[in-house]
């Protein structure tokens, strides 16, 4: 997802700054070219060697010394860079970062800077909250190309607990793919719903299916890094609920993408204690009743302008079945997936599909990720 994407990493003197190899090692297995900028301080925490290692570059933490690349590598980085992260950012750093003071490697590379930047502070609770802080940190906020993050709460390295950690690794990663990913959907309001829905047979048991939902959260996130507002419905809820959640939410949303797998039927009667075994059978009989068909609700309160799409999960007339279903249900696009590959479908990290338009064209897609399964399904979405 970052194959070819050049990202330049700041480093300064805070303990958080042992998490940033991994962070530069997952970096480098997501296909960027990494390099780093670190403050001195920072080097008292992380080595040269561990950084110059998972990089495959040589660290710019001296102005002046003679195994830079450039002789004013300050600017030289900020031209190469496609964007850059500071983590973990301390107090000091901020104030000097937001009063344009530039006396050392990471802040005069910051200095020349006009690409996205990405800032994670990190610092003892107190110093977070010091007026000069969160004065330096509303005014980085304020500039267009920077994405300001706020400290997490939790255990701090000086033995107290409070806001002052920087954010998780994972975190900083979503952020990094966020501010490179252009805002080709910003001002958009999409609904989708993800995951299984379950239905009660008694307090301890429900009907239900093998998603896991990964589908629907890969589109969630990639509706975000393309700025839309997203309303995700999922969790433990039943059809009947997911519908009443969906029909509300696609009142003002401009697309709609139905990626959870919502049972068709659920129990006529749910009992109000465990059911037992019994002695006197060995079988045991549901009767089951229909639930409302999501796709079809929002079909028949589709207004002009907005998009509808929906999935199927087939396992034969594949194309047949899910041309039906689109035309049945007044969708826009379906996603058709299939169980008859290998890593497509329920519970895994990729998937196959092919996509089935209203004007009877399809698309057919090779095995790959869901995250580069959402951003397909999205580029073949045309917004009004």
């Amino acid at each position: 997802m970052l194959t070819g994407k050049h990202i330049l990493v700041g480093i300064s003197g805070g303990i958080a700054a042992y998490k940033i190899p991994e962070l530069i090692r997952l970096l480098v297995k997501a296909g960027a070219d990494v390099r780093v900028a670190t403050t001195r301080h920072a080097l008292e925490f992380v080595t040269d060697t561990t950084l110059r290692t998972l990089s495959g570059h040589t660290v710019y933490s001296d102005v002046f010394a003679s195994v830079n690349a450039h002789a004013t590598e300050h600017i030289s980085l900020p031209e190469w860079a496609d964007l850059m992260l500071v983590a973990p950012a301390t107090a000091n750093v901020l104030g000097k970062m937001a009063a344009g003071i530039a006396d050392d490697a990471l802040t005069t590379t910051f200095a020349a800077m006009r690409k996205p930047v990405v800032i994670a502070p990190a610092m003892n609770d107190k110093m977070y909250a010091s007026p000069a802080t969160q004065q330096a940190m509303r005014t980085l906020s304020q500039w267009s190309n920077i994405t300001m993050l706020d400290c997490a709460e939790g255990p701090l390295a000086c033995g107290t607990t409070g806001k002052g950690r920087m954010q998780e690794i994972e975190v900083l990663l979503e952020e990094v793919y966020s501010a490179l990913t252009p805002k080709t959907w910003a001002g958009k309001r999409v609904l989708i719903t993800a995951g299984p829905t379950i239905e009660k047979l008694d307090p301890v048991r429900y009907i239900s299916n093998f998603s896991t939902g990964k589908m629907g959260l890969a589109l969630a996130q990639e509706c975000r890094r393309r700025g839309a507002e997203v309303t995700l419905v999922m969790g433990q809820m039943s059809a009947r609920e997911m519908c009443e959640q969906a029909t509300a939410g696609f009142a003002d949303a401009d697309v709609a993408i139905l990626a959870a797998a919502v049972a068709d039927y659920r129990p006529v009667e749910q009992a109000a204690t465990k059911i037992k075994k019994t002695a006197e059978s060995s079988q045991m009989t549901l009767c089951l009743t229909e639930n409302p068909d999501i796709a079809a609700t929002l079909g028949q309160q589709k207004r002009a302008g907005q998009v509808l799409v929906g999935f199927a999960l087939e396992t034969d007339h594949e194309i047949e079945n899910a041309q039906r279903k689109l035309t049945k249900k007044n969708l826009d696009m379906i996603v058709l997936n299939s169980l008859q590959d290998k890593g497509a479908g329920f519970g895994c990290d990729t998937n196959k599909v092919t996509l089935l338009f209203h004007d009877g064209s399809q698309k057919n897609y090779p095995l790959q990720s869901k995250e580069a399964v959402a951003a397909v399904i999205l580029d073949n979405i045309t917004l009004s």
